[in-house]
């Protein structure tokens, strides 16, 4: 058994065991060609299924040992003070010069990753056309954007007051959170943590919240910040550090398996972010069965990433199984990543 990264940094398993040609299986380990029917009682053999069991075990452990599925992810920090130490968070963060945006990417160690975009920074200007990835050292960088603006964007919708026909899930006190979540944990700073869901559950509604990805430098993509919004504890909007990444599905704003974002609006990790959702639960006949998608618009960092998207399915990992027009619960997926909220309320929809 071997494994490798994919091109999006993902870890993949693969058994290698035997090879099969013309009927006949190779064993590698000893390189001897073996008849098929042979092959079949040499499984079959209890104490070889056994030993078998044993090698597969072992194989699995150690490979897993050399993957970051299993072993110790790099530190993540939650704040500003705790990852000033790190050389490359100062440097990372969006730049603008004439005519071009920069975003700059903390990677491990002191590399960083520069990301160019003709004609100004997404949903600012960029035109959509193919970026430029140039890995530096920290000196390197530095010198790059010497000259250039630094800027410090935030979302329109950031700190956004609910209407009086919201219900607000949580505003930052203990109340709200043991009043509205289940398992709500704070941190010391009265933020609510990942994990969770709501109490209340919904049909259809407009949802506010506003989240901070943790910066970790040291891991990349799906290991980066990893978390999700549930609507209706089926649906899910993706939460990720995917900062100058493409915009997949599976990167922040993407409707897992359903579509990508229109435009990654990803703020650099440690920022403060917005998700504004307007959610319509799927309809369902009498009969039960269904006669409308479900649909929802997002507005990430106030930018439309989607609009009136239809999702065909329900999305794995929910706290609800399939589909229905019943209400359900907000769900703050636990991905092992330090996923910050606040601000956090709904409003229904007759």
């Amino acid at each position: 058994m071997v494994w490798k990264r994919d091109s999006f940094g993902r870890v993949c398993l693969r058994f290698l065991i035997v090879t099969r040609s013309h009927g006949l299986f190779r064993d590698n380990s000893r390189d001897t060609i073996i008849p098929l029917k042979e092959f079949h009682d040499f499984l079959d053999h209890q104490p070889m299924r056994t030993l078998m069991r044993k090698l597969i075990m072992a194989a699995l452990l150690a490979t897993l040992a050399h993957s970051n599925l299993c072993c110790a992810k790099g530190p993540a920090y939650d704040t500003e003070k705790t990852a000033s130490d790190v050389p490359t968070f100062a440097i990372q963060g969006e730049y603008v010069a004439k005519g071009k945006g920069i975003q700059v990417i903390a990677r491990g160690g002191d590399k960083c990753e520069v990301v160019e975009f003709e004609g100004g920074l997404p949903g600012a200007g960029w035109t959509g056309s193919d970026r430029k990835r140039t890995e530096l050292s920290l000196a390197e960088t530095k010198n790059f954007v010497k000259d250039l603006e630094k800027v410090d964007r935030k979302s329109p919708t950031l700190g956004a007051k609910p209407p009086e026909s919201a219900i607000v899930l949580f505003d930052g006190t203990s109340e709200t959170a043991q009043d509205h979540w289940v398992d709500a944990k704070l941190t010391d700073n009265g933020l609510l943590k990942e994990g969770v869901r709501s109490k209340e559950t919904f049909r259809d509604f407009h949802l506010h919240m506003e989240f901070k990805l943790p910066f970790m430098p040291d891991d990349q993509e799906q290991a980066r910040g990893n978390s999700g919004c549930y609507l209706q504890g089926r649906y899910e909007v993706q939460l990720l550090d995917s900062f100058g990444l493409e915009g997949l599905d599976n990167e922040c704003g993407g409707i897992y398996k359903a579509a990508a974002p229109n435009v990654n609006m990803c703020f650099p990790p440690l920022s403060w972010q917005t998700y504004d959702i307007v959610f319509t639960a799927a309809r369902f006949n009498d009969a039960g069965i269904k006669t409308n998608n479900a649909q929802v618009t997002v507005k990430h960092n106030g930018v439309v990433i989607h609009e009136n998207l239809e999702l065909p399915t329900n999305t794995p990992g929910g706290v609800l199984n399939g589909e229905a027009d019943t209400p359900g619960p907000i769900f703050l997926q636990n991905h092992g990543d330090p996923v910050r909220f606040r601000n956090i309320w709904v409003v229904p929809k007759e």
